[in-house]
């Protein structure tokens, strides 16, 4: 009886060994340098449009299939693509502002996804110190993870010209939702 206890024991610590070896072969890092956000934000008087880079990320694979990932997006990237000289500057320096995402204090973003369900993932963003649970419709196509994607920003504490929060703004109104179009390359 010992015998066959200690088989099922050497078989059960094989089994997982073997499961561990399986779930971290499903990992694949993120190629930072060919995946990409880009960034619209909207005011009542038209747009800015621009990029921000991924710091890292990873993707869980089971079977092919996108189950579980973790991306950082590093805020000190944002990067206005509308503009140039110093109305450029001057737009990325107060979107990396304290009004806006605060680079200073919050030099990175996360999303962790939680579930996957067909093209709809859910997760944990987190932006400016606050977490929210958002759910995007993401596609996955050979080795590229893409979709278009809109934020609240009021979500994470970010009101700078909001008329949720404000009154009289008129023409000076920023939306609350910015989108973006997500690229990402594993």
């Amino acid at each position: 009886m010992k015998a066959t206890s200690i088989k099922s024991g050497i078989l059960a610590v094989l089994a997982v060994f073997t499961m561990s070896l399986t779930a971290h072969a499903g990992k694949k890092p993120i190629d930072v340098k060919k995946s990409t956000i880009k960034w619209v934000g909207k005011k009542v008087t038209g747009q800015h449009n621009g990029t921000i880079a991924f710091k890292s990320g990873e993707v869980v694979l089971k079977e092919g299939k996108l189950v579980g990932g973790t991306f950082v997006v590093d805020m000190s990237t944002i990067n206005t693509l509308d503009l140039t000289g110093d109305y450029k500057n001057k737009l990325d320096g107060h979107l990396k502002s304290d009004d806006f995402f605060g680079v200073a204090s919050h030099p990175t973003a996360t999303f962790v996804i939680t579930s996957v369900d067909g093209n709809t993932v859910k997760g944990d963003l987190t932006i400016k110190g606050h977490t929210e649970k958002q759910a995007f419709t993401l596609v996955k196509k050979g080795k590229v993870i893409s979709g278009d994607v809109s934020v609240d920003r009021t979500k994470f504490d970010i009101r700078y010209g909001s008329k949720s929060f404000f009154d009289n703004l008129k023409d000076k109104a920023i939306n609350d939702e910015f989108e973006l179009a997500i690229h990402i390359v594993f």
